[in-house]
C-alpha cells in the first residue's frame, strides 16, 4: 500500500535525524569540553586532563546508511506510485 510505504518512508527520515542529532550530543558530552564541569577537576591541587575519546566514525557511518536507506525507501515509494493508478 502506497500510503504505509510513505509513512515508513517518513519515518525513517525523521528516525535518521534524530539518531544524528543523539550522535552529535554524545560527541558533546564525551568530548573535552565537560573539564571544566566536573566538580572533581576544580579542586584545589588537582589537574585534569583530555586524553582522547573512542573513535566515533562506525557512528558516523551508522548515520549515513540510515540516510541511505531513506534513499531506498523514497525509491520504493516512487515505483510503487507509479505502478498505481494514481500516476497517468
Amino acid at each position: 500500500d502506497l500510503a504505509i510505504s510513505v509513512l515508513i518512508a517518513f519515518l525513517w527520515l525523521v528516525s535518521t535525524f534524530v539518531w544524528a542529532k543523539a550522535l552529535a550530543d554524545i560527541k558533546v558530552s564525551t568530548g573535552a569540553s565537560i573539564i571544566p564541569g566536573i566538580q572533581s577537576c576544580k579542586a584545589p591541587g588537582t589537574a585534569c586532563n583530555f586524553l582522547s575519546v573512542t573513535s566515533m566514525g562506525i557512528l558516523n557511518v551508522s548515520v549515513v546508511f540510515g540516510l541511505l536507506n531513506m534513499i531506498l525507501w523514497a525509491g520504493n515509494v516512487w515505483l510503487i506510485y507509479k505502478d498505481t493508478n494514481l500516476h497517468n
